[in-house]
């Protein structure tokens, strides 16, 4: 498929929300990523958004990715998560030159053909790869490229991904393949469909069994000395805040529609649910300032990973306003907030999937404290 370039992808993820979130309650309810979602995400090519222009992609800076993937948050945060996990990426690996060019022209043209790509690197023993150690999966030289063995959870995207970077062991050696999903030996167990939050993610485990991939299909062997990726937080962030966003959207339109027979007009007019209202206002416009802010102070830094702590806060206070929101708001419903008849208590559920994303927590504040001091 051949997409046309998009000079406002803030508005085409504007429209793109309209139909995801029309879709969002029955795809919570089921547990499973519309099919729906995801061709209308690559038949528009969204996925191209911040690939750069001249290997192809629409080339949009940082601070436009992050305030378009606001709007597709607000549609639907299961959504925009699967489509995060590419976009961030894709805009990590060409930004350091973590791929030859050769993959790098190899994944983009598969990515303007409709692919959906994420890094897989979680399972059940190793924990978050964030913390270190080496996977438990691992792959064998063969005669015609590799064997590969192992099992992944955490898998956002499930069966929707055609692209998986796996990240695995080489001997004692750290290793990224790629596995195509149509690959013989790939089995999905779909573990995620109950969980807590974001059910229509598909983040499913994965099984490869004998997996046999060429050679080429090598990413990178040994241990390389890399930059943060400063994207994936950022573009979590996007997806926890524009849900907190949603959330505001949706209690107030609430408001302005309740009206109880003993008070005989909307609630809105009740100073106590105007104050709750405006106390979200004030923390999600905080929060969307300064993340957008760091957005753009990326697009300029020559010095990128100096921004790291600064991109860490803004994750911070994005996910932390997220909780923060869904819950007021949960409290200016009431109790017809607790019924899936209002979208609030899914993303109530949904946005706690943010405090999981590293950096967070205690790391967080440490690594915010450690750059303010200068050490």
């Amino acid at each position: 498929m051949t997409q046309s370039f998009c000079s406002n992808p803030v508005a085409l993820a504007k429209e793109l929300a309209i139909g995801f979130n029309d879709r969002a309650s029955q795809a919570d309810k089921t547990g499973t990523l519309p099919k729906q979602d995801i061709s209308a995400l690559t038949e528009a090519g969204y996925l191209l958004i911040n690939v750069p222009q001249s290997l192809g992609g629409w080339g949009h800076s940082m601070q436009t990715t992050i305030a378009s993937h606001l709007e597709l948050a607000k549609g639907s945060g299961s959504t925009a998560l699967v489509v995060g996990m590419t976009v961030h990426t894709f805009g990590n690996a060409i930004g350091n030159q973590n791929w030859s060019p050769a993959l790098t022209e190899r994944f983009v043209t598969a990515l303007q053909a409709g692919a959906i790509f994420n890094s897989v690197a979680s399972e059940p023993q190793l924990g978050s790869p964030s913390r270190g150690g080496l996977p438990q999966t691992y792959a064998e030289k063969v005669a015609d490229g590799w064997r590969i063995n192992g099992h992944k959870n955490w898998t956002t995207g499930g069966e929707h991904l055609t692209h998986m970077l796996v990240k695995l062991r080489v001997e004692d050696q750290p290793a990224i393949l790629l596995i195509e999903n149509n690959r013989e030996g790939v089995r999905w167990d779909k573990t995620w469909g109950d969980a807590l939050s974001l059910r229509a993610s598909d983040s499913h485990d994965v099984y490869f069994e004998n997996v046999l991939v060429p050679a080429d299909n090598l990413v990178e062997l040994g241990k390389v000395k890399k930059p943060p990726n400063m994207w994936f937080p950022m573009v979590v962030a996007a997806v926890y805040l524009g849900m907190g966003l949603a959330a505001r959207d949706a209690v107030i339109k609430y408001a302005l529609e309740r009206v109880p027979t003993a008070l005989g007009k909307p609630i809105a007019t009740l100073p106590k649910i105007q104050r709750q209202i405006g106390e979200i206002d004030v923390a999600l416009e905080a929060a969307k300032a300064l993340l957008l802010s760091v957005a753009g102070e990326w697009d300029v830094a020559e010095n990128k990973t100096a921004l790291m702590s600064r991109v860490i806060m803004a994750k911070h206070l994005a996910t932390e306003t997220a909780i923060e929101v869904t819950d007021k708001a949960l409290r200016v419903a009431g109790g017809a907030s607790i019924s899936p008849d209002l979208p609030l208590e899914r993303y109530f559920r949904d946005v706690r999937a943010g405090l999981m994303h590293p950096p967070s927590g205690d790391a967080a504040f440490e690594t915010v404290g450690r750059a303010a001091i200068g050490l």
